[in-house]
């Protein structure tokens, strides 16, 4: 009973942790180049500003525009203190222009306008983007650079400064980084990770009596682990594709709540089994919601002309990428304790009761905010 109750314990700690950690942090920087002149766009989430700077001086949980305007200069110098741009010997002179808002899908962002000037036409850039590096290291920005061409780049992390050719853009530069976006999405996409570990428990199990028993050898629990990933890899491509090219578009506050909602059935389907064999079925259905959702992050980036489809199977590989190394991680683990009581009667009902949960409380605040 004592494991059963630190397994309960660690499951809620752990899901106290994800619901924190679900909106992923990201900013979004837009930037065109004309001659030595870089125009460009840095939006970041008012829950990210509010962590950077402060904006709520009354303390009551709610950001007004008065206060925002109010931090409008600290703000202004928060961002030129972490974001750098430099042309081929020198850093560029940042100007901004007066803060706007932006509502996008995941909430309200501050939309700070700025310009760069240089000395000479720049032929290439240097970007350094450090922001919210010490209040949340998994923020990134999401960069639409414009010149001859569109490039696009995740920044931020421990990479340090990125450098970029403003020539024309190769193919293979755009493959590059859409599949590193692929793989920041699926990894900082906890919903869709959740809805997939969800119908990964019971592949190392097997329903017998009304209760779960391990699997007695791992053939049956591999290829469990095969047909649900094939057929969630497989559905969500299919959306993923028809709305990357405008052929399907569903409103996103449909697509995320129905996405938490799947979290919910198939978490839920653990405690109280209705599918047991056909788990790669579910992983289907929803796994063409869950399309729509990979597409949204894509639909903030957008596909470059000329490289399109490689850019829509980069980002596309990658989630397959981010989505294969977690099952590689978590997988082998489950196998070695299927065995466990922790595993059986503590990680299978505690665990996909947390994940429901938090999905419950996931699907009220795109339903309903």
């Amino acid at each position: 009973m004592n494991i059963l109750r630190s397994a309960a314990l660690l499951i809620l700690l752990l899901t106290g942790t994800l619901a924190r950690a679900h909106i992923a942090s990201n900013g979004f920087l837009t930037l065109h180049i004309d001659g030595s002149r870089a125009d460009g766009v840095m939006e970041l989430a008012i829950r990210d500003a509010e962590l950077a700077v402060g904006l709520d001086r009354d303390g009551n949980g709610k950001v007004t525009w008065g206060e925002l305007k109010a931090r409008q200069a600290a703000l202004q110098t928060y961002v030129q203190g972490h974001l750098r741009i430099q042309g081929s010997n020198e850093t560029c002179r940042m100007g901004y222009s007066p803060i706007k808002v932006n509502d996008r899908i995941d909430g309200m962002y501050v939309y700070l306008p700025f310009s760069a000037e240089c000395s000479a036409a720049l032929k290439s850039l240097s970007i350094e983007y450090t922001i919210l590096e010490a209040e949340d290291p998994s923020h990134r920005g999401l960069l639409i650079l414009t010149s001859n061409g569109v490039q696009t780049a995740v920044l931020g992390g421990k990479g340090g400064a990125r450098h970029f050719e403003l020539g024309a853009v190769s193919p293979w530069s755009s493959f590059v980084e859409y599949l590193r976006a692929g793989i920041w999405h699926i990894w900082s996409g906890i919903d869709h990770l959740l809805f997939l570990l969800s119908l990964l428990l019971p592949a190392v199990l097997v329903r017998k009596n009304h209760r779960w028993e391990a699997v007695p050898i791992a053939a049956p629990a591999l290829l469990g682990i095969v047909k649900v990933v094939t057929a969630f890899t497989l559905a969500h491509s299919i959306t993923l594709s028809l709305a990357a090219f405008d052929v399907v578009r569903l409103p996103s506050r449909l697509t995320e709540s129905v996405i938490a909602a799947s979290i919910i059935i198939a978490a839920l389907n653990n405690v109280i089994p209705r599918v047991t064999e056909g788990r790669w079925r579910i992983a289907f259905a929803f796994g063409l919601l869950h399309g729509f959702g990979f597409a949204s992050v894509l639909a903030e980036m957008g596909l470059p002309q000329g490289a399109r489809m490689v850019s829509l199977v980069a980002f596309n590989l990658g989630v397959e990428v981010g989505q294969l190394a977690v099952v590689l991680a978590v997988m082998p683990l489950a196998y070695g304790l299927r065995s466990t009581a922790f595993y059986r009667r503590g990680v299978m009902p505690w665990g996909s009761s947390a994940i429901a949960c938090l999905a419950l409380v996931w699907l009220v605040q795109r339903a309903l905010f």
